[in-house]
C-alpha cells in the first residue's frame, strides 16, 4: 500500500473514532441526568497547508468535571534541535502526523482520570504509537485486575507483546522528581512498524477497547458516594498529573514542536488541581 493510502486511511480512522468517542460519553452524560455537551473547536497551523485540527471540550457535567478529544492531522519541519529525537527526520526534518488523544477527569472523585493516544507518524519512515492508561486517586485492586486483564486480551489477540508495552507503560509514566508512579499504568508502544496492515487493526481495536473500558470503569462506579475530603485527594493527584504532562509527556512536547494549538494541545489539564 502507498504511504498517502496508509495516511489516508489513518487520519479518517481518527476522524471516526473521535466521533464515537463523543457520541459515547455525552450518552453517559445525559444517562446520569447531564445535559453538557462537547464544544469543538477547529484550528489550523500558520500555514494552512501544513493542517490542523479539532479538538472537543466538555465541561462540568454530570460524570466529566472535564474531558478533552483531541484530533489533529499535522506536516512541516522540526527545527534542527527537536529533529534528533525523532525516526527518520534527522536529516531533512520533515514529517506528517495524524492522531487522536483523550483525557478524561472525572467529577466522582472514586472514578479514575483515563488517558488514551493513538497516532501515525510519518517521516523517511511510519510507525503507528499510542496507549492506555488510569490515574485512579483511590487503589481499587480488582479494577486494576479487569483493567489490565482487558488490556492483555487485546493485545494477545492481535499478537502483541503485552508485558513488553506494560513494562513501557510503568517506566514511562513515572515522575523521577517523585520517585512515584503517576498512576496504574496499562500499556504504551511506539515505533510499530513491521506489518501495516496488522498494526492498523490493533490501534483500531485500541480505539474501540478505550470506549468499552472507560464506560464499563464508569458505569460500574458513578453511583459510589464521596466527600469533600475525597474530592480534595483527587485535586492533589490531579496535581501529579499536571506535572507529568509539563514536564516529560512526549505528545505535550511533540504538539509545541510541531507548531499545534496550544489550547488543544494543554486539553488534557484538569479544570481544578491543588498541590
Amino acid at each position: 500500500m502507498k504511504i498517502e493510502d496508509k495516511k489516508k486511511f489513518s487520519e479518517k480512522w481518527f476522524e471516526y473514532l473521535q466521533d464515537q468517542i463523543c457520541d459515547c460519553y455525552e450518552s453517559i452524560e445525559k444517562k446520569f441526568g447531564g445535559s453538557q455537551k462537547f464544544l469543538a473547536t477547529k484550528w489550523s497551523k500558520s500555514k494552512k497547508s501544513e493542517g490542523g485540527g479539532n479538538y472537543r471540550i466538555l465541561k462540568a457535567g454530570k460524570v466529566f468535571d472535564k474531558v478533552g478529544v483531541n484530533k489533529s492531522t499535522v506536516s512541516g519541519k522540526f527545527s534542527k534541535k527537536f529533529r534528533t529525537n525523532i525516526l527518520g527526520a534527522q536529516k531533512d526534518g520533515n514529517y506528517w502526523a495524524s492522531g487522536i488523544s483523550v483525557v478524561a477527569h472525572m467529577k466522582n472523585p472514586k472514578i479514575p482520570a483515563m488517558h488514551f493516544n493513538t497516532r501515525f507518524i510519518v517521516t523517511k519512515k511510519s510507525w503507528f504509537g499510542g496507549g492506555i492508561d488510569l490515574t485512579p486517586s483511590f487503589k481499587d485492586k480488582k479494577e486494576e485486575i479487569y483493567f489490565h486483564s482487558k488490556l492483555k486480551e487485546l493485545c494477545n489477540n492481535n499478537r502483541k507483546n503485552y508485558n513488553k508495552y506494560k513494562i513501557w507503560c510503568d517506566k514511562y509514566f513515572f515522575l523521577k522528581h517523585r520517585n512515584e508512579k503517576r498512576g496504574i499504568g496499562g500499556i504504551f508502544f511506539d515505533y510499530e512498524k513491521k506489518n501495516w496492515e496488522k498494526d492498523f487493526q490493533f490501534v483500531r481495536e485500541i480505539g474501540i477497547g478505550f470506549i468499552e473500558l472507560s464506560s464499563h470503569i464508569i458505569n460500574n462506579k458513578i453511583k459510589l458516594k464521596y466527600n469533600k475530603r475525597d474530592k480534595e485527594r483527587q485535586y492533589l493527584k490531579r496535581g501529579r498529573y499536571i506535572e507529568f504532562n509539563l514536564l516529560y509527556d512526549r505528545g505535550t512536547k511533540f504538539g509545541l514542536n510541531s507548531g499545534g494549538n496550544t489550547e488543544a494541545i494543554l486539553m488534557s489539564l484538569p479544570p481544578k488541581a491543588k498541590w
